[in-house]
């Protein structure tokens, strides 16, 4: 398969000779149907936020509070483009989930006022090297390795809130060479939009270009090179790229 690359990096900085070092481009999500671009500051993610899912990790589905990893920004691949199997891992799986564009900043946010938060909302997948983030909580030890390498985070263009309102329920799916391999509804995430934008403020002031992926349904399972994923989240859009 021939491999096709959509950069996510749009725009150098305009002071890079200020610098010792060439100044990292701005990482940016297309904005649907514009010319617009949403730059993003920081990736959060949500771990286990649908039930079914905790249960098929290994863990109680009860309602504890939530958690989060990050991913980089750099780590963005746009639809259209390919996903690179990684190096360093044969077990790498796919996670389909409702990406949140933040666009207005905070911290503390009340979950009566989470939603004035939200730019709008797209399709991610969580792409993760299994083998290694397993030996990681086998040692106890961080995620990264397993979460954060490059192009671990697809997404799609995000559809702006004033457009789609702010999806509660929905089906969310993924399939691999056509084949159903993860179905959901978002009614299902066991946090809730809100309360993910209000815990997650708590522990970190939020600014406009965060992303927040939100988690997960249960079906996630290891593609191989050759495969092609395709992930929907019904009233946002799709994302579909093969794997090379």
């Amino acid at each position: 398969m021939e491999r096709r690359s959509v950069t996510a990096h749009a725009f150098p900085h305009p002071n890079d000779g200020e610098f010792v070092v060439p100044v990292p481009p701005v990482t940016a999500v297309p904005v649907a149907n514009t010319s617009s671009r949403f730059p993003v500051r920081r990736v959060y993610c949500v771990g286990r936020n649908y039930a079914a899912h905790a249960v098929e990790m290994g863990h109680d589905p009860s309602r504890e509070p939530p958690f989060f990893f990050q991913k980089n920004p750099d780590n963005i691949l746009l639809s259209g483009s390919d996903f690179p199997y990684p190096t360093k891992s044969n077990d790498v799986h796919f996670e389909a989930e409702l990406v949140i564009a933040i666009g207005r900043g905070g911290s503390e946010i009340a979950e009566s006022d989470a939603l004035g938060h939200i730019f709008g909302y797209a399709v991610g997948l969580d792409m993760t090297r299994r083998d290694l983030q397993g030996e990681a909580k086998d040692l106890r030890r961080p995620w990264e390795v397993g979460k954060a390498f490059e192009s671990s985070a697809p997404c799609s263009d995000i559809v702006p809130a004033a457009q789609i309102g702010h999806p509660t329920s929905g089906e969310i799916w993924l399939t691999v060479d056509g084949e159903r391999r993860q179905t959901g509804d978002l009614n299902q995430m066991i946090w809730k939009t809100p309360e993910i934008i209000s815990y997650l403020s708590g522990l970190f002031t939020l600014a406009p270009g965060d992303l927040i992926y939100s988690g997960t349904p249960s079906g996630v399972g290891a593609v191989t090179r050759g495969q092609v994923m395709h992930a929907v989240v019904s009233g946002v859009g799709e994302l579909k790229m093969g794997v090379v």
